[in-house]
């Protein structure tokens, strides 16, 4: 999901650049840890305040805010920088149940993305399939 924020499946992506997606998410609370980090993993903030300091296990933040869990975790994938607060995560759309505002862009016969594999090995590259290149390109016959 970071890297449709940020563009980098467009030929046109430059690091400095505003050039990323729109990301409707559906389902948040479907997210799912592996082990004990149900009970272990802590989420913190401080509310600037002396003593501010607030903490909250993962299952209560899925009881309060399913969508602040993978809010959160997207957007530590991404530097803090002025492009990720000003253009990126204003473009993030994360939404508890199935229903979102967002149908006149993703009507009912999309199909979602394909899932991405863990290891960047391979011929993989981002969806593109082989023989992608037409015939009569000088890219003809590449993977």
């Amino acid at each position: 999901i970071a890297p449709l924020l940020k563009g980098k499946h467009k030929p046109t992506y430059r690091p400095n650049g505003d050039c990323g997606d729109y990301v409707v998410i559906v389902n948040a609370e479907k997210v799912n840890f592996t082990g004990k980090k149900w009970n272990d993993k802590l989420y913190r903030w401080h509310t600037g305040f002396p003593g501010g300091l607030k903490q909250r296990r993962a299952k209560e933040m899925l009881e309060r805010q399913p969508e602040k869990i993978l809010k959160k975790a997207i957007l530590g994938m991404i530097h803090r920088n002025n492009l990720r607060h000003k253009y990126i995560e204003p473009r993030l759309k994360i939404y508890s149940g199935p229903n979102h505002p967002h149908t006149g862009q993703l009507p009912e016969g999309t199909k979602p993305l394909e899932s991405h594999p863990r290891a960047r090995k391979g011929e993989f590259n981002l969806g593109l399939k082989e023989g992608y290149a037409a015939s009569d390109s000088y890219q003809a016959g590449t993977k």
